[in-house]
Protein backbone atom coordinates (compact mmCIF):
# COMPACT_ATOMS: atom_id res chain seq x y z
CA UNK A 1 0.00 0.00 0.00
CA UNK A 2 2.86 2.11 0.41
CA UNK A 3 1.71 3.85 3.97
CA UNK A 4 2.49 1.49 6.30
CA UNK A 5 0.65 -0.48 8.86
CA UNK A 6 -3.09 0.35 9.48
CA UNK A 7 -3.39 3.70 8.06
CA UNK A 8 -6.70 3.65 7.69
CA UNK A 9 -10.47 2.57 8.95
CA UNK A 10 -12.84 1.70 6.01
CA UNK A 11 -16.79 1.48 6.16
CA UNK A 12 -18.43 0.19 3.45
CA UNK A 13 -21.98 -0.78 2.29
CA UNK A 14 -23.12 -4.42 0.67
CA UNK A 15 -26.27 -5.49 -0.77
CA UNK A 16 -24.81 -8.96 -1.11
CA UNK A 17 -22.53 -9.50 1.35
CA UNK A 18 -19.66 -10.29 -1.32
CA UNK A 19 -19.30 -6.64 -2.97
CA UNK A 20 -18.77 -3.68 -1.56
CA UNK A 21 -18.56 0.32 -1.82
CA UNK A 22 -16.67 2.20 0.32
CA UNK A 23 -18.86 4.50 2.09
CA UNK A 24 -16.21 6.35 4.69
CA UNK A 25 -12.69 6.11 5.63
CA UNK A 26 -11.19 7.44 8.48
CA UNK A 27 -7.25 7.85 8.82
CA UNK A 28 -4.81 7.38 11.56
CA UNK A 29 -3.80 11.03 11.35
CA UNK A 30 -6.97 12.15 13.05
CA UNK A 31 -6.46 9.83 16.26
CA UNK A 32 -2.86 11.34 16.28
CA UNK A 33 -2.40 7.57 16.20
CA UNK A 34 0.38 5.51 15.21
CA UNK A 35 -1.76 2.61 13.93
CA UNK A 36 -5.46 1.79 13.73
CA UNK A 37 -6.50 -1.97 13.75
CA UNK A 38 -9.99 -3.42 14.35
CA UNK A 39 -13.02 -1.43 15.18
CA UNK A 40 -16.62 -1.99 16.18
CA UNK A 41 -19.67 -0.75 14.04
CA UNK A 42 -22.96 -0.06 16.17
CA UNK A 43 -25.85 1.85 15.97
CA UNK A 44 -27.29 3.77 19.23
CA UNK A 45 -30.57 4.51 20.65
CA UNK A 46 -31.08 7.65 18.66
CA UNK A 47 -29.98 6.32 15.93
CA UNK A 48 -26.41 7.71 15.57
CA UNK A 49 -23.64 5.98 14.38
CA UNK A 50 -20.89 4.96 16.39
CA UNK A 51 -17.37 3.47 14.74
CA UNK A 52 -15.06 2.54 18.14
CA UNK A 53 -11.49 2.19 16.58
CA UNK A 54 -8.54 0.82 17.82
CA UNK A 55 -5.64 3.33 18.60
CA UNK A 56 -1.79 2.93 18.94
CA UNK A 57 0.07 5.19 20.67
CA UNK A 58 3.35 6.01 18.61
CA UNK A 59 6.33 5.09 19.74
CA UNK A 60 4.81 2.64 22.73
CA UNK A 61 3.28 -0.89 22.67
CA UNK A 62 0.35 0.42 24.17
CA UNK A 63 -3.65 0.86 22.79
CA UNK A 64 -6.55 2.11 23.59
CA UNK A 65 -10.35 2.50 21.77
CA UNK A 66 -11.51 6.33 20.62
CA UNK A 67 -15.37 6.71 19.53
CA UNK A 68 -16.73 8.56 16.35
CA UNK A 69 -19.75 9.35 15.84
CA UNK A 70 -22.46 10.34 13.44
CA UNK A 71 -26.04 10.85 11.90
CA UNK A 72 -25.12 8.98 9.17
CA UNK A 73 -22.30 6.70 7.41
CA UNK A 74 -20.68 8.53 5.46
CA UNK A 75 -20.16 11.57 8.46
CA UNK A 76 -18.00 8.78 10.05
CA UNK A 77 -15.34 10.56 8.04
CA UNK A 78 -15.13 13.64 9.62
CA UNK A 79 -16.13 12.68 13.04
CA UNK A 80 -14.18 14.02 16.05
CA UNK A 81 -12.68 11.40 17.83
CA UNK A 82 -12.92 11.07 21.84
CA UNK A 83 -11.33 8.35 23.87
CA UNK A 84 -13.35 5.61 26.14
CA UNK A 85 -10.69 2.93 26.92
CA UNK A 86 -8.04 4.45 27.64
CA UNK A 87 -6.23 1.62 28.82
CA UNK A 88 -3.24 2.43 30.91
CA UNK A 89 0.53 2.82 31.63
CA UNK A 90 0.27 -1.19 32.58
CA UNK A 91 -2.61 -2.53 30.36
CA UNK A 92 -3.00 -1.97 26.14
CA UNK A 93 -6.68 -2.09 25.50
CA UNK A 94 -7.45 -2.68 21.57
CA UNK A 95 -10.11 -4.70 18.94
CA UNK A 96 -13.44 -3.92 21.19
CA UNK A 97 -16.47 -6.68 20.22
CA UNK A 98 -19.76 -5.14 21.28
CA UNK A 99 -22.83 -5.98 21.50
CA UNK A 100 -26.10 -3.79 22.25
CA UNK A 101 -29.40 -4.90 23.78
CA UNK A 102 -32.56 -3.79 25.66
CA UNK A 103 -30.03 -4.89 28.98
CA UNK A 104 -27.29 -2.09 28.05
CA UNK A 105 -24.21 -2.36 26.45
CA UNK A 106 -21.58 -5.29 26.60
CA UNK A 107 -17.78 -5.04 25.43
CA UNK A 108 -15.21 -7.74 25.08
CA UNK A 109 -11.43 -6.56 24.68
CA UNK A 110 -8.42 -7.76 23.63
CA UNK A 111 -6.18 -6.66 26.43
CA UNK A 112 -2.28 -6.69 26.75
CA UNK A 113 -0.30 -6.65 29.49
CA UNK A 114 2.80 -3.91 29.22
CA UNK A 115 4.72 -4.69 32.47
CA UNK A 116 7.33 -6.26 30.27
CA UNK A 117 8.47 -5.17 27.12
CA UNK A 118 9.45 -8.21 25.34
CA UNK A 119 6.45 -9.63 25.67
CA UNK A 120 3.41 -7.47 25.17
CA UNK A 121 1.94 -9.90 22.56
CA UNK A 122 0.54 -11.97 26.00
CA UNK A 123 -3.40 -11.33 25.51
CA UNK A 124 -6.36 -11.99 27.21
CA UNK A 125 -10.40 -11.04 26.47
CA UNK A 126 -11.61 -8.85 29.03
CA UNK A 127 -15.42 -7.91 29.82
CA UNK A 128 -16.95 -4.21 30.36
CA UNK A 129 -20.67 -3.18 30.54
CA UNK A 130 -22.50 0.44 29.67
CA UNK A 131 -25.66 2.42 29.98
CA UNK A 132 -24.95 4.25 27.15
CA UNK A 133 -21.75 2.42 25.14
CA UNK A 134 -19.56 5.97 26.06
CA UNK A 135 -18.81 5.30 29.64
CA UNK A 136 -17.54 1.60 30.89
CA UNK A 137 -17.40 -0.59 33.94
CA UNK A 138 -14.81 -3.44 33.74
CA UNK A 139 -16.12 -6.98 35.35
CA UNK A 140 -13.38 -9.10 34.58
CA UNK A 141 -11.81 -11.62 32.50
CA UNK A 142 -13.95 -13.18 30.10
CA UNK A 143 -11.49 -15.42 28.54
CA UNK A 144 -7.52 -16.46 28.91
CA UNK A 145 -4.93 -18.86 27.12
CA UNK A 146 -4.78 -22.60 28.44
CA UNK A 147 -1.23 -23.52 30.09
CA UNK A 148 0.29 -26.35 27.33
CA UNK A 149 -2.73 -25.66 24.79
CA UNK A 150 -2.76 -24.61 21.53
CA UNK A 151 -3.90 -20.95 23.03
CA UNK A 152 -1.92 -20.57 25.95
CA UNK A 153 -0.12 -17.65 24.84
CA UNK A 154 -3.14 -15.37 24.94
CA UNK A 155 -7.05 -15.37 23.33
CA UNK A 156 -9.20 -12.45 21.88
CA UNK A 157 -12.67 -12.52 21.74
CA UNK A 158 -13.48 -11.44 17.75
CA UNK A 159 -16.95 -12.54 17.75
CA UNK A 160 -19.93 -13.57 20.23
CA UNK A 161 -23.85 -15.15 19.66
CA UNK A 162 -25.43 -13.57 22.43
CA UNK A 163 -28.14 -16.15 23.64
CA UNK A 164 -28.88 -14.60 27.11
CA UNK A 165 -28.44 -18.21 28.67
CA UNK A 166 -25.65 -20.11 26.50
CA UNK A 167 -23.88 -17.34 24.68
CA UNK A 168 -20.89 -18.84 22.20
CA UNK A 169 -17.89 -17.23 20.84
CA UNK A 170 -15.15 -17.30 18.15
CA UNK A 171 -11.99 -16.55 19.06
CA UNK A 172 -8.25 -15.82 18.00
CA UNK A 173 -5.13 -18.15 20.03
CA UNK A 174 -1.83 -18.35 19.99
CA UNK A 175 0.24 -20.74 21.58
CA UNK A 176 3.62 -18.86 21.78
CA UNK A 177 4.95 -15.05 20.71
CA UNK A 178 6.33 -16.36 17.40
CA UNK A 179 2.29 -16.99 16.34
CA UNK A 180 1.50 -13.26 16.38
CA UNK A 181 -0.41 -12.46 13.12
CA UNK A 182 -1.00 -15.80 12.58
CA UNK A 183 -3.70 -16.75 15.22
CA UNK A 184 -5.83 -19.62 14.82
CA UNK A 185 -9.92 -19.90 15.26
CA UNK A 186 -11.46 -21.33 18.54
CA UNK A 187 -14.92 -21.80 19.98
CA UNK A 188 -15.78 -20.76 23.68
CA UNK A 189 -18.64 -21.52 25.85
CA UNK A 190 -20.43 -19.03 28.07
CA UNK A 191 -20.99 -19.82 31.76
CA UNK A 192 -23.81 -17.17 33.54
CA UNK A 193 -25.22 -15.74 30.21
CA UNK A 194 -23.25 -13.02 28.57
CA UNK A 195 -21.97 -11.46 31.86
CA UNK A 196 -20.13 -14.41 32.53
CA UNK A 197 -16.96 -16.17 31.43
CA UNK A 198 -16.57 -18.28 28.54
CA UNK A 199 -14.64 -21.54 28.78
CA UNK A 200 -12.96 -22.74 25.36
CA UNK A 201 -14.35 -26.06 23.39
CA UNK A 202 -12.27 -28.93 22.31
CA UNK A 203 -8.30 -29.17 22.60
CA UNK A 204 -7.72 -27.88 18.89
CA UNK A 205 -8.86 -24.93 16.90
CA UNK A 206 -12.01 -25.38 15.15
CA UNK A 207 -10.79 -23.51 12.22
CA UNK A 208 -7.16 -22.50 10.43
CA UNK A 209 -5.20 -21.90 7.08
CA UNK A 210 -3.43 -24.31 5.27
CA UNK A 211 0.34 -24.62 5.65
CA UNK A 212 2.59 -22.98 5.84
CA UNK A 213 0.77 -20.07 6.87
CA UNK A 214 -2.02 -20.74 9.14
CA UNK A 215 -3.45 -18.04 10.35
CA UNK A 216 -7.19 -17.50 10.46
CA UNK A 217 -8.14 -14.99 12.61
CA UNK A 218 -10.54 -11.48 13.19
CA UNK A 219 -13.93 -14.25 12.68
CA UNK A 220 -17.06 -11.87 12.64
CA UNK A 221 -20.66 -13.68 12.34
CA UNK A 222 -23.50 -11.72 10.34
CA UNK A 223 -26.83 -13.08 11.63
CA UNK A 224 -29.15 -13.02 8.52
CA UNK A 225 -33.03 -12.59 8.13
CA UNK A 226 -33.44 -16.34 7.31
CA UNK A 227 -31.70 -17.70 9.68
CA UNK A 228 -28.26 -18.08 8.44
CA UNK A 229 -25.08 -16.63 9.06
CA UNK A 230 -22.18 -14.62 7.03
CA UNK A 231 -18.86 -14.91 8.17
CA UNK A 232 -15.84 -12.71 7.52
CA UNK A 233 -11.90 -13.52 8.70
CA UNK A 234 -8.88 -13.05 7.71
CA UNK A 235 -6.90 -15.79 5.82
CA UNK A 236 -3.00 -16.44 5.46
CA UNK A 237 -1.99 -17.10 1.69
CA UNK A 238 0.70 -19.37 0.89
CA UNK A 239 2.92 -16.75 -0.30
CA UNK A 240 2.61 -15.14 3.36
CA UNK A 241 0.15 -12.25 3.23
CA UNK A 242 -3.42 -12.09 4.37
CA UNK A 243 -7.02 -11.66 2.73
CA UNK A 244 -10.98 -11.15 3.76
CA UNK A 245 -12.96 -13.83 2.58
CA UNK A 246 -16.39 -14.62 3.38
CA UNK A 247 -18.56 -17.99 3.85
CA UNK A 248 -21.71 -18.14 4.33
CA UNK A 249 -22.67 -20.74 6.40
CA UNK A 250 -27.18 -21.93 6.18
CA UNK A 251 -28.92 -22.86 9.21
CA UNK A 252 -29.05 -21.37 12.58
CA UNK A 253 -25.79 -21.33 14.97
CA UNK A 254 -27.29 -20.94 18.66
CA UNK A 255 -26.22 -24.52 19.55
CA UNK A 256 -22.85 -25.12 20.52
CA UNK A 257 -22.35 -28.25 18.22
CA UNK A 258 -23.53 -26.50 15.22
CA UNK A 259 -21.20 -23.75 15.85
CA UNK A 260 -18.80 -25.85 16.02
CA UNK A 261 -19.77 -27.65 12.49
CA UNK A 262 -19.95 -24.14 10.77
CA UNK A 263 -16.60 -25.20 8.85
CA UNK A 264 -17.91 -28.83 8.08
CA UNK A 265 -21.23 -27.47 6.65
CA UNK A 266 -19.59 -24.87 4.53
CA UNK A 267 -17.08 -26.74 2.15
CA UNK A 268 -14.46 -28.54 4.72
CA UNK A 269 -12.76 -27.41 7.93
CA UNK A 270 -10.10 -24.67 7.78
CA UNK A 271 -10.05 -24.69 3.99
CA UNK A 272 -10.35 -20.37 3.04
CA UNK A 273 -9.56 -21.56 -0.65
CA UNK A 274 -12.41 -23.20 -0.70
CA UNK A 275 -15.00 -20.62 1.18
CA UNK A 276 -17.51 -19.00 -0.90
CA UNK A 277 -15.89 -16.07 -1.86
CA UNK A 278 -13.03 -13.44 -1.47
CA UNK A 279 -14.94 -10.00 0.02
CA UNK A 280 -14.43 -7.08 -2.28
Amino acid sequence: MGRGRGFANVVARSDDGERFQTVAVVHQEAFSAESLERPALEVADDGKWRLYVSCATPGTAHWRVDLIESETPEGLAAGRPRTVLPGGDRMAVKDPVIHHDERGWHLWASCHPLDDPAQTDRMTTEYAISDDGVNWRWRGTALAGRVGYWDARGVRITAVLPDPVTPLAFYDGRATAEENFEERTGLAVGRGGLGGTFAALGDTPVAQSLPPARGLRYLSVVPLPDGSHRLYFEAGRPDGSHELRTLLVHGRTYDRGQAAGMWQRGYGVARPEQCDHTAN
